[in-house]
């Protein structure tokens, strides 16, 4: 038997890493399951190799909880270790590491989750435990030793009785740890972290149902056996080549992933790459709403099947965090921070591969099948306008592929659209108009006044349009987006109208005085316009570009540096109206002020703009007409 003291400079390592550590204080059981693993993989290599002269067999890995005893222990059949390997790696090895940590993160935080990164891997039982034991056997032909420490620097190494090969770590969980002890604990821990370990791990047995024995009556019980609980998967989908796995296998391991998700996904995408990086993964395209926030943090990122994460930004584009599914990097450590992901070479270009590969793939869907992938647009718009908005590669690609919906369903890419309404939709400037509506039923009326004009109107919806049009409006020539409710759309080079002006300039001159006189201190800008008879009266617009800004604003959540931009509207007055040539021949004031008002709130009305007491004014003034 040997006894020693660890050579390390600060006087009780242990209490410093659980203080440290405590915010990760499940992890301890993570580590110990991949240290399992990795020498059980080890074990794999070796013998392929030749250089173990073992059997391989079928390992696997077990976790034992015993309540009373207050005891955990993981037990591998993995390539085990001889006295001297566990000095080194025990005694040594993570020691050295932890003297680095304690120089290091002396005055960080209690969130400074970097155990992985120093060797501490197996220490970390001692955020759980006050007293640590490790029984091991080499797979070569040496004796099994036995290791232990009470959290001390002193330890104890011996000659121990174990015959079969791999490791056994004891955990003596300390009092404030007993919540670990609950075989429940650890099976949420377990399904956590290591679902889709490669090897399988056992976590008790559990009852299984056989066939009913040839002859049996129909009331009789089936039998049942008790069979190991393998709470793994170790060969999930994302492990395998796309050329093995059919579209059944990707809806299974969807509904593998997310149990509780009742719809299937859209479609996926698998990732396999090796170079200049190592990752693979499946992601889904799940049916989205316009909620932004409610999307995210579903994909999970593992590294070499162990769980790390689901805050995955930073390795994947921000638009596709809304995406689900699996991300799979040996090149990303366990225990990813925020800083090493913005200043790391390798996770940038993982993220511009993420980009290329969704948007090859969205492409590759439009091509085959144009009519299914225009069915799916209002479930995927979202991600796509987002990205388009956020990524420049992705925006020079989506222009294959991002579709542009009329108010009537029909769909159009860019380049058709611009082809469609080129020679029918152009201002003063000669600019070509593309006119969309955001809300189908708000602005109702103003899409049928643009549609008796011929004009094509988009419906653009998703509450990402008002920036997506501003980059848009960059990226192309000669093109200008407009509300159908916007004041932009008055500067169409209007289609012949068949209609005569019913009304000269000076009586367009005294009707406009008139209305001014009522309506003059309420900020709204009046414009004379000689439409069609069966058009509104009086129509509200507003400046195309103020609206704009207010919107950016609202849904940017002031990341655009924009004070409050102030209300602005135009009434516009249609002179073919039958109802403006009675403001103009009314001749008492009382009577002429109560049509330009009641005129002007039914147009407020369908611009959605009268409210509290201006709405309970007008439904009062509205029953007295009636009256």
């Amino acid at each position: 038997m040997a006894t020693g003291k660890i050579n390390v400079s600060v006087e009780n390592i242990f209490p410093l890493i659980k203080k440290f550590l405590y915010s990760d204080h499940e992890i301890f059981l993570r580590e110990l399951i991949s240290n399992a693993t990795d020498a059980t993989l080890k074990l794999k290599h070796l013998t392929a190799i030749g250089e173990a002269k073992v059997e391989y067999g079928n390992p696997r890995i077990e976790v034992k909880v015993d309540k009373e005893a207050k005891q955990i222990r993981i037990i591998d059949q993995g390539i085990g270790m001889t006295e001297e390997e566990v000095k080194k790696y025990i005694n040594e090895v993570a020691f050295s590491g932890a003297e680095e940590f304690l120089d290091k993160y002396k005055d960080a935080g209690k969130d400074a989750g970097i155990i992985g990164h120093f060797g501490l891997g197996f220490y970390s039982a001692f955020m759980v435990a006050d007293k640590v034991e490790i029984i091991t056997k080499s797979f070569k032909d040496e004796a099994a030793v036995h290791w232990s420490c009470d959290g001390s620097p002193e330890f104890e190494l011996k000659e121990a009785t174990k015959t079969d090969r791999g490791t056994e770590i004891v955990l003596h969980v300390a009092e404030d740890s007993t919540e670990f002890l609950e075989e429940g604990r650890i099976r949420e821990l377990l399904t956590k972290y290591n679902k889709f370990m490669p090897i399988p791990i056992k976590f008790g047995t559990k009852t299984e149902t056989l066939p009913k024995p040839e002859g049996a009556k129909e009331e009789d019980p089936a039998p049942t056996q008790e069979v190991d609980d393998i709470i793994n998967n170790p060969n999930p989908a994302w492990t395998k080549k796309p050329t093995d796995l059919t579209q059944e296998d990707y809806a299974g391991f969807y509904r593998e992933l997310y149990p509780m998700q009742f719809e299937e996904p859209l479609f996926n995408i698998h990732l396999n790459v090796d170079y200049p990086f190592n990752l693979t993964g499946i992601l889904y395209f799940p049916k989205l709403t316009n909620d932004l926030n409610v999307q995210k943090d579903r994909i999970q990122l593992y590294q070499n099947q162990v769980f790390v994460t689901d805050n995955v930004e930073g390795i994947v584009p921000e638009f596709l965090t809304m995406l689900r599914g699996v991300i799979d990097s040996p090149d990303i450590p366990l225990n990813v921070s925020r800083s090493y992901l913005q200043a790391d070479g390798a996770v940038k270009k993982i993220s511009s591969y993420i980009t290329k590969k969704v948007a090859d793939k969205l492409n590759s869907l439009f091509k085959d099948n144009r009519e299914d992938f225009e069915q799916k647009w209002n479930d995927i718009k979202v991600v796509i306008e987002y990205g388009m908005l956020s990524e420049d590669k992705f925006f020079d690609k989506a222009e294959k592929f991002a579709l542009y919906p009329t108010i009537d369903g029909d769909y159009y890419t860019f380049d058709e659209l611009v082809e469609k309404i080129k020679d029918s939709q152009t201002d003063k400037d000669n600019k070509t108009v593309v006119l969309y509506a955001s809300d189908k039923e708000a602005q109702h009326s103003y899409i049928e006044a643009a549609k008796a004009k011929e004009y094509t109107v988009l419906l653009l919806d998703s509450p990402i349009v008002p920036h997506l049009i501003q980059k848009l409006e960059t990226a192309k020539e000669n093109i200008t987006f407009a509300r159908v409710d916007a004041d932009h759309v008055d500067n169409l080079i209007k289609k012949e109208d068949t209609s005569i002006s019913k009304m000269t300039d000076e009586e367009k001159d005294k009707v406009k005085e008139e209305i001014e006189k009522v309506v003059g201190e309420k900020g709204y800008t009046i414009q004379m316009e000689a439409m069609d008879s069966s058009a509104q009266p009086f129509i509200i617009t507003e400046p195309e570009f103020m609206r704009r800004m207010k919107e950016m604003q609202q849904t940017g959540g002031g990341m655009f540096g924009m004070g409050n931009m102030p209300d602005m509207f135009n009434l516009v007055v249609n002179t073919n109206h039958e109802l403006v040539n009675d403001i103009l021949n009314t001749k008492t004031a009382k009577k002429r002020e109560r049509l330009i008002n009641q005129s002007l709130d039914l147009a407020r009305l369908s611009k959605g703009l009268l409210k509290g007491e201006a709405l309970t004014n007008f439904i009062n003034r509205s029953y007295d007409m009636i009256k």
